[in-house]
């Protein structure tokens, strides 16, 4: 049966001349892959029913058909089962991954007839099919799917825990520092505030201050006084008491004085030119704070305010207790001995006699006493202030 077909195509008549007419032939290109995109399955399907589907070159069995011219019925059939088995090796070749060839496409065999294209698409879409027959390719970050070991994940999950917990120690850091710059910034405005001529004033004229047993008035003490008091705040030298008189000429403070009341200015520009640096401070662990850490500077201040109070109480507690002692041992921590002490008949005695230091210790003792109390109020951690909920609402954040 299968001689006889090669036997008929030599004796047969010679071949017609092939057809020409291009007037059925569809606009659909001859490959799958020069079709444009946009295009969908439907221009595909409607392509497939085309004159051009049919035509004598698509197919091995037509064409062997045509060159009988005549064939039997048996040839026929023998022609369309080889056709038909060829389409579906094509189809297989396709589905399954088979090895591409020059012009192929995406690594798939690209049929040689339209038919054959149709049913090797349509195989390979087909709904059910096993996925593993059809080539992916992996995707470039593919082993970042694999899971570390548990061990490892429980590691970093602490790790990661532990840094969110941890609180930054700048921020501590600053309000440690705003704490300790409080008391010792209130302490400092407040013997400011006493070594002016309002308070001489204050003083001279409040009722029971002791009079001077030998001739100074009133005026007297606040025109000397004032003189004593600006010395030590201005950038004069010495002789800025050293040469003031009496109405009699004398001098009115002895070399001593001038001597120990110079010791007393460098205490105080010291004490006041470390009181602006301790403000500079503040205000930067101020700012600091605002930005970085939620009522860190309520929690600084309320800190100051403590240390403060405790400070105050304690020195006020042996200043009762002590007076007199007090007075000396604070005068030797900053003088030497024996440079400090005069006879009751001394200017400096006239004009600040002891009654003048308890008033002041007291004033100082209770401006930096009022303003930790004050401070102390307004930075107490309240649930507001705190940031918390109150009866069951929801928490509030709060700036400071």
């Amino acid at each position: 049966m299968k001689d006889e077909t090669p036997a008929r195509a030599k004796s047969a008549e010679p071949q017609p001349e092939p057809h020409l007419d291009t007037s059925g032939d569809s606009d659909e290109p001859a490959f799958s892959w020069l079709t444009p995109a946009g295009k969908g399955s439907g221009t595909a399907a409607g392509s497939s029913a085309s004159p051009a589907a049919s035509s004598p070159a698509d197919s091995p069995a037509a064409a062997s058909s045509t060159a009988g011219g005549g064939s039997t019925v048996e040839g026929g059939s023998a022609g369309h089962a080889a056709g038909a088995s060829s389409a579906a090796a094509r189809s297989s070749a396709v589905a399954g991954g088979a090895e591409s060839t020059p012009g192929s496409r995406n690594g798939s065999i690209q049929p040689e007839s339209r038919a054959d294209r149709k049913a090797a698409e349509a195989a390979a879409e087909a709904p059910g099919e096993d996925s593993s027959l059809v080539f992916k390719e992996p995707l470039p970050t593919s082993a970042l799917q694999v899971r570390p070991p548990e061990e490892e994940v429980e590691r970093r999950n602490a790790q990661r825990e532990s840094a969110a917990n941890a609180k930054p120690v700048a921020p501590r850091v600053m309000q440690v520092l705003l704490a300790v710059f409080f008391p010792l910034v209130l302490l400092i405005l407040a013997v400011r505030a006493v070594t002016s001529p309002l308070f001489l004033w204050v003083e001279y004229n409040r009722p029971g201050f002791p009079g001077d047993g030998y001739g100074f008035s009133t005026d007297d003490r606040m025109t000397y006084g004032s003189y004593a008091v600006d010395y030590l705040s201005n950038w004069s030298g010495p002789r800025y008491l050293g040469d003031l008189v009496h109405r009699s000429g004398d001098k009115l403070f002895k070399d001593g004085e001038v001597s120990h009341m110079a010791d007393v200015k460098l205490v105080i520009l010291s004490t006041f030119g470390a009181g602006v640096l301790l403000v500079l401070f503040s205000i930067i662990a101020i700012l600091y704070l605002r930005k970085r850490s939620t009522g860190g500077v309520r929690r600084g201040l309320f800190a100051g305010s403590i240390v403060t109070l405790v400070i105050i109480l304690g020195l006020g507690t042996l200043a009762v207790l002590g007076w007199q002692q007090f007075f000396t041992e604070f005068h030797r921590i900053f003088f030497a001995d024996g440079s400090w002490t005069f006879s009751l008949d001394d200017t400096l005695i006239r004009l600040f006699p002891g009654q003048f230091w308890i008033d002041a210790g007291m004033v100082i003792a209770g401006l930096v006493l009022l303003a930790s109390l004050v401070t102390l109020v307004l930075t107490w951690p309240t649930r507001r202030r705190r940031g918390l909920a109150k009866d069951g609402a929801a928490p509030a954040a709060v700036q400071e």
